[in-house]
C-alpha cells in the first residue's frame, strides 16, 4: 500500500479511504512500476459477515494492497461510526471505468470466470467499446483442481497487466491471495458477477436502487429462491453487528 493512502479501520475490516478515480489512478501507477502483484478487494455488507465466519477470506481481505466499500450500506456505516469513507467504489463499476483506463493506455487483460459464453460476448464488447484493450487471455470459472496449476501457467504467460476475476465471494479473494505472486500480474481484482452484467447476461438494479442501497434488493427479485434466506440471514447479521459497535463507541465515549 502506498504511504498516502489513508486506511481506516472498520468493524472487522480495514478500509483505504479512496475515490474511484483514486483507485484508477493508482492501478496505472501500479502498472507503470515493477511488475509485482498488487489485490483490490470490494468490500460490501455480506463480506463483512463472512469474514467473521471465514478465516481464509479474513486474512485475504486483512492484506490486500487496496481493500475499498462495494456497497453504500458500508458507507452509511462508516459515517456513523466516525470513520466515513469518501464514496462507494462498486465492483462492476470500477471493472468499467478501469477498462476505459486501460483502452487509453492500450494495457493488457485477462479475464478469468463466468461461462464460456459470457466470455466470449464480454470479449467482443471490449472490441467494440474499448477498442485498446489488448485481451491477453481468458478462461471460464470450471475447472477443475488438477486444472488449477495449468490455469496459473496461462495467466503468468498472457503477460497481462490486469487480471480480472468474475467468481463469487470467498473463491475470488481466497484465490487472488494465495495465487497473487504465481500468476505474475500487477493488478489483480475480484469482480464476482460484474462480467455478467457488462455482457448483458444480467441486468442491473435501477440508478435509484444503487443509490440508496437497495441493490441488493434487486438481486433478491431477480432470483428470490436462491438469494432471499441468504440476504436475510446477512442482512440481519450486519445490523446486528454494527448496532453493537455503535452503542460500544457510544459507551466508550461516555466514560469518565
Amino acid at each position: 500500500m502506498q504511504k498516502d493512502i489513508n486506511r481506516i479501520q472498520l468493524l472487522t475490516c480495514p478500509f483505504d479511504s479512496m475515490t474511484m478515480e483514486q483507485v484508477v489512478n493508482q492501478c496505472l501507477a501500479w502498472c507503470r512500476g515493477p511488475r509485482k502483484s498488487q489485490t483490490i478487494v470490494t468490500v460490501n455488507a455480506t463480506t463483512l459477515v463472512m469474514m467473521k465466519q471465514n478465516q481464509q477470506l479474513y486474512e485475504a481481505c486483512i492484506n490486500a494492497n487496496l481493500v475499498v466499500a462495494d456497497g453504500v450500506p458500508v458507507v452509511w456505516v462508516s459515517q456513523l461510526l466516525g470513520t466515513p469513507l469518501p464514496e462507494r467504489v462498486a465492483g462492476v463499476d470500477l471493472l468499467s471505468r478501469l477498462l476505459e483506463a486501460i483502452s487509453k493506455h492500450q494495457l493488457r487483460v485477462y479475464f478469468l470466470g463466468a461461462q464460456l459464453n459470457v466470455l466470449e460476448k464480454l470479449v467482443a464488447l471490449c472490441h467494440e467499446k474499448y477498442p485498446g484493450v489488448v485481451v491477453a487471455g481468458y478462461q471460464d470459472g470450471y475447472f477443475s483442481e488438477s486444472e488449477q496449476v495449468e490455469v496459473i501457467q496461462k495467466i503468468d504467460a498472457s503477460g497481462a497487466h490486469f487480471l480480472f476475476i468474475g467468481m463469487p465471494t470467498p473463491f475470488k479473494e481466497i484465490w487472488s491471495y494465495q495465487h497473487k505472486d504465481e500468476v505474475n500480474v500487477p493488478i489483480i481484482l475480484g469482480v464476482g458477477g460484474s462480467f455478467d452484467v457488462l455482457a448483458g447476461f444480467v441486468r442491473r438494479a435501477p440508478l435509484w436502487m444503487q443509490k440508496i442501497g437497495m441493490e441488493w434488493f434487486w438481486r433478491v427479485l431477480m432470483e428470490p429462491r436462491k438469494l432471499f434466506k441468504r440476504h436475510l440471514v446477512v442482512n440481519t447479521l450486519f445490523i446486528r453487528t454494527v448496532w453493537r459497535e455503535y452503542w460500544l463507541q457510544r459507551s466508550q465515549r461516555s466514560k469518565p
